[in-house]
C-alpha cells in the first residue's frame, strides 16, 4: 500500500505542478444512499444507509492546453471522502485521492471519476471483528464516479450541485476477506469559486482530433502481493507480464490486442490445500498454477494520465479456480512518450484478484 500512496501522491504533485492559467474552486457534498451486495456474504453487513461526506478541491481549465479544449475544459484535482456504513461491523472510512469532472449539457451536468487510497477503522479480525468480510485489511483501494447536475454563481461566488455518486472500497485482495464494499448515494452540496467568473468566448475554431502514430508495442509488469480465499493463508509475490500492441484512433483513443502471462504465486499453496480438504475433486497437487490469457483493451489519453480498460479471456489455465474471462480497469502516468508506470485494479466480474503496480514502456 506504500506503492500506492506513492502513486496517488505522485499523480497529484504532476497535475498541479502544471504551469496553467486556471482557476480554483472547493465543494463539499453530502451523500446518504445504499449498499450494493453483490455477494452473499455481504448481506449480513446491510443494516442501514451509508451516510458520507465528500469534499473537492479543484483546478477549473480554460483552453491553456490542447487537452483542456478536446476534453470540453474539465476540472481536476483532490478529493477528500468521508463515509459511515451504518454498520458496527463494517465502521468508518476515509479516503483521499485525484479526481476528474467532465462537464456536458452546457456545463450543467458533471460526470466525476475519482480514485484513491482510503483507511477502515474496523477492518477484519478473526478475534474482534470476524465477520467483517469485507475488508481484510485496513488500508484499502477506492474508486468512485457519478452524475451531478451543478448550477455555479447563484449567489454571489456560491453555487448548488445534486446528483447520484457510486464508491467502491477494496484492497484488491492484498489480504483475505476482500468482498469489498459498493454504495449508490444520492448527493447535494454547494460549491464556492475563489475568483469571478470566467467569460468563456465562444470559439469557432474546430478541435483537430486527428492524431496519425504507427502501431506501438508495449511491454508491461504489472505486480504486487496477494493472498488466496483462504483468511490467514499469508500473502505471496504475483508477476502479470504483458505484451500486446495499440493502435491509436485519434488524440483522445487507443484500442489494444495483447498477451499476458500470470504467475500468481499463492496458487501453488491454494492447489495443494484443495487436493487434500476436498479430495472427491480428484485435484493433483502438482497441479501447474500458470495461466496465459489474451486480452482487448481501451485507453484514452488525458494529458500524461490515461485511463485503460481490457477484457481477457485464460487460453491456459489447468487450475479452473476462476470463471476463464477476467477484467482489468487502472489508471497511467507516462514519464515520457515511451516510459510509463501505473495502478489498475484485475477482478472476475466483481470479485477482485489483484491490485497491480505496473511499469512499462511503450516502443
Amino acid at each position: 500500500m506504500r506503492k500506492l500512496y506513492f502513486l496517488v501522491v505522485l499523480f497529484s504533485a504532476t497535475l498541479f505542478a502544471q504551469e496553467t492559467k486556471e482557476t480554483n474552486a472547493v465543494d463539499v457534498t453530502f451523500l446518504r444512499g445504499n449498499v450494493l451486495p453483490h455477494t452473499d456474504d455481504l448481506y449480513h453487513l446491510v443494516t442501514g444507509h451509508p451516510e458520507g461526506v465528500m469534499i473537492n478541491f479543484s483546478k477549473q481549465t480554460h483552453g491553456s492546453k490542447e487537452w483542456h479544449k478536446i476534453f470540453g475544459y474539465p476540472d481536476y484535482g483532490a478529493y477528500f471522502l468521508y463515509q459511515d456504513f451504518k454498520n458496527e461491523i463494517l465502521g468508518k472510512s476515509y479516503a483521499a485521492g485525484m479526481h476528474y469532472d467532465f462537464y456536458f449539457l452546457n456545463r450543467n451536468l458533471v460526470f466525476k471519476l475519482a480514485q484513491g487510497i482510503a483507511i477502515t477503522t474496523n477492518p477484519h479480525d478473526k478475534e474482534t471483528n470476524s465477520k467483517n468480510s469485507a475488508f481484510g485489511s485496513k488500508l484499502l483501494g477506492n474508486t468512485n464516479f457519478g452524475l451531478t447536475y451543478k448550477k455555479d454563481y447563484l449567489v454571489d461566488n456560491f453555487g448548488l450541485q445534486a446528483g447520484i455518486l457510486f464508491t467502491h472500497f477494496s484492497n484488491g485482495r492484498m489480504k483475505a476477506p476482500n468482498s469489498g464494499i459498493n454504495t449508490y448515494s444520492l448527493s447535494v452540496g454547494v460549491n464556492y469559486n475563489f475568483e469571478e467568473k470566467v467569460k468563456r468566448e465562444k470559439d469557432t475554431a474546430k478541435v483537430d482530433l486527428t492524431f496519425k502514430e504507427p502501431i506501438r508495442y508495449n511491454i508491461i509488469l504489472r505486480t504486487g502481493v496477494n493472498e488466496s480465499p483462504i483468511i490467514g493463508s499469508g500473502q505471496h509475490a504475483f508477476y502479470h507480464l504483458g505484451f500486446y500492441a495499440d493502435k491509436r484512433l485519434n488524440r483522445k483513443s487507443a484500442v489494444q490486442l495483447g498477451s499476458e502471462l500470470f504467475l500468481s504465486n499463492f496458487f501453488k499453496d491454494f492447489i495443494k490445500y484443495q487436493s487434500v480438504a476436498y479430495p472427491e475433486k480428484n485435484l493433483d497437487p502438482n497441479t501447474d498454477f500458470k495461466r496465459v490469457g489474451v486480452f482487448v483493451g481501451y485507453e484514452l489519453f488525458i494529458n500524461k494520465i490515461s485511463l485503460e480498460g481490457q477484457v481477457g479471456y485464460y487460453v491456459y489455465q489447468p487450475y479452473k479456480y476462476n470463471i476463464p474471462v477476467y477484467d482489468r480497469v487502472g489508471m497511467k502516468y507516462y514519464f515520457n512518450k515511451k516510459i510509463f508506470t501505473g495502478l489498475s485494479i484485475k477482478t472476475h466480474g466483481f470479485l477482485a484478484e489483484a491490485m497491480e503496480f505496473a511499469i512499462g514502456v511503450r516502443l
